[in-house]
């Protein structure tokens, strides 16, 4: 059991208040620990979040111990790319969901970190051991794992200001119109589809940049990058889909074709650049890009020219001539 964090209250203020303060931690991560038990207030458990605290009073925190899920069959393997005390970044393969969810019958990549008896942070849930940011289902590609509380709240505060980030590659359809596409534009649940999202007037803001890399033989198809400023779910795929182009392989927001015999979107996350936690050293990793949209890419374009165009010790100059 790890040691608990300790804090003396100064004045009077809510408990849920208190330690998003005192943890620099979201208050919905705060109210969870609270009501899961883990906090104390002078030595006695506390659930409410909203308790009034007075001054001179001690409150404790208890940071719960990852659990083994032995009951789940794990029959996949996970690309480790990098690994140290502090953080672990993987290659996610793609129709792989990240962490559990009641809607969710199979293992998780979060069931397969636990199974591989992985250190990993504890101040996002029990079902959400470690992860810091998330990928869709049907997404591939580099995630970074915290396995230290420290590096967690230092890597959340790398996606609040922008100093952590990912460019995505996809292969779409049409082509688009112009080098450079940047669309700014609320996204929400679709009113028309549950399982969908959309850009809804309510919605939650969202920008995506994207940029042309080259055509396939055909030109019928493309390969972009994609460059994300927030993180909501479905985004690239609703933005594409707001401007009529969509992925190829995504039978949610595409119509899927007697021909198209893809099992899954061909939608990766390339790159991941960072500022390590810890070392505060810059850093940067490339997933590579799964055999089944490896083997797409070479069918249906240039496979040299690719290869030169994606090639990630220069990948970052594809964003160099566009201005906001």
């Amino acid at each position: 059991m790890k040691q608990p964090s300790l804090f003396e209250v100064t004045e009077t203020a809510r408990l849920d208040s208190f330690l998003t303060q005192a943890l620099q931690e979201p208050r919905n991560q705060v109210a969870h620990l609270i009501k899961n038990g883990n906090v104390t207030v002078d030595d006695a458990v506390v659930l409410k979040p909203g308790l009034k605290l007075k001054a001179q009073q001690h409150v404790s925190v208890h940071f719960p111990e990852p659990e083994i899920t032995p009951a789940q069959t794990i029959d996949f393997e996970v690309e480790i790319l990098y690994e140290d005390t502090h953080i672990l970044v993987i290659n996610k393969p793609g129709n792989l969901t990240v962490h559990p969810a009641p809607s969710v019958k199979e293992p998780t990549l979060v069931d397969w970190l636990k199974h591989q008896n992985i250190r990993l942070s504890t101040i996002s849930g029990e079902e959400r051991h470690g992860i810091v940011h998330r990928l869709d289902r049907g997404t591939s590609g580099v995630m970074v794992i915290a396995k230290t509380n420290e590096a967690h709240e230092k890597l959340s505060a790398q996606l609040q200001d922008k100093s952590m980030g990912r460019y995505y590659l996809a292969v779409i359809s049409p082509l688009l119109k112009e080098e450079f596409t940047y669309i700014d534009k609320p996204i929400g649940r679709s009113s028309h589809n549950r399982l969908k999202m959309g850009i809804t007037e309510h919605g939650k803001s969202a920008q995506t940049l994207f940029k042309k890399l080259y055509p396939s033989r055909d030109e019928r198809l493309e390969l972009i990058t994609c460059k994300l400023f927030t993180g909501r779910t479905h985004q690239i795929r609703v933005h594409l889909e707001s401007i009529s182009r969509h992925i190829e392989g995504d039978h949610l927001y595409a119509l899927k074709s007697k021909k198209d015999k893809i099992n899954r979107i061909l939608l990766h996350a390339y790159l991941l650049y960072l500022v390590h936690p810890l070392s505060g050293e810059t850093m940067e990793f490339c997933a590579p890009l799964s055999s089944e949209m490896q083997t797409f890419i070479d069918q249906e374009f240039e496979k040299e020219i690719i290869h030169e165009i994606i090639d990630p010790h220069h990948f970052d100059r594809h964003f160099s001539g566009f201005t906001f």
